[in-house]
């Protein structure tokens, strides 16, 4: 069987007569980045750092204030998509050279009592809409020779809790899209990997941690040091610049060799 062989990293788009070639601190001018749930928690952070390394960013969210004003901030465009409605996910922008799947939700509750509409819902937001976003974008990653897919996974896609069927469920089949995607796309120069962390502070995790405080009848402090870090060796909440380090460095110039994997962030978590 041929296969093609492509560069590690493809050259960006040529810029502008009179424009300086990008800086290194800014190997990102010339591509375009769509990031989902980009208006709050991990999503806002790599927005933000995509931008700065000179990526023209699509910040998807429903929250269409937050992503507006963010968008404002970057130069960025905004995309008000409710990510559960698959017509409005068809409506998103195939011109992505890095795409960052990152929304999701959480629902807990025991699978005796799991509302199926709930987990029904969680599995098109969080398993349906990268399908239905890598499905529409990947043709110009492969006509590009190059292209960068960074799916926010968890500790979860490789682990397990008990009452979070739903979001288990999910982040394991988002680990199985992301190594089907990087089998397929490696000959043309396209990476697919998942950034694993466990928990960060984001508006999830805290609306979790309350949650938590009041099922167990114990202080947030305690949610966090014995409950949610009990197996993680770090004892501290992951912060979201730092996933959204890991997913620069996973679209820079030296990674076009690392595809199909996961990267824990986990604190040692999964070390158990």
């Amino acid at each position: 069987m041929q296969t093609s062989r492509t560069p590690d990293h493809a050259p960006a788009p040529s810029p502008a007569d009179g424009v300086p070639p990008p800086s290194a601190d800014r190997f990102l001018a010339g591509r375009t980045a769509l990031v989902t749930g980009g208006a709050s928690g991990i999503g806002l952070a790599c927005a933000r750092t995509l931008a700065a390394a000179g990526a023209h960013v699509h910040v998807v969210d429903k929250a269409g204030d937050a992503a507006k004003s963010l968008a404002e901030e970057l130069g960025a465009t905004a995309w008000v998509v409710d990510l559960s409605d698959p017509e409005a996910v068809d409506t998103l922008p195939a011109d992505a050279d890095i795409v960052v799947n990152n929304a999701g939700l959480q629902h807990i509750a025991p699978v005796h009592a799991f509302p199926p509409e709930r987990f029904a819902l969680i599995q098109r937001v969080m398993v349906e809409a990268p399908f239905r976003i890598l499905r529409r974008t990947l043709p110009g990653m492969y006509e590009r020779g190059w292209g960068r897919v960074v799916n926010i996974s968890s500790v979860h896609g490789l682990r397990a809790s008990p009452y979070k069927a739903a979001y288990v469920t999910a982040k394991h089949a988002l680990e199985g899209l992301s190594k089907v995607v990087a089998l397929e796309a490696a000959e043309h120069g396209v990476t697919s990997n998942c950034v694993s962390p466990g928990y960060v502070r984001t508006p999830l995790v805290e609306n979790q941690i309350a949650a938590q405080a009041r099922t167990h009848g114990i202080s947030e402090e305690e949610v966090v040091g014995q409950v949610m870090l009990e197996r993680s060796a770090v004892k501290s909440l992951i912060e979201p610049d730092d996933v959204a380090e890991a997913v620069l460095w996973l679209c820079g110039p030296r990674t076009g060799h690392i595809t199909g994997t996961s990267l824990s962030m986990d604190g040692g978590w999964t070390a158990n």
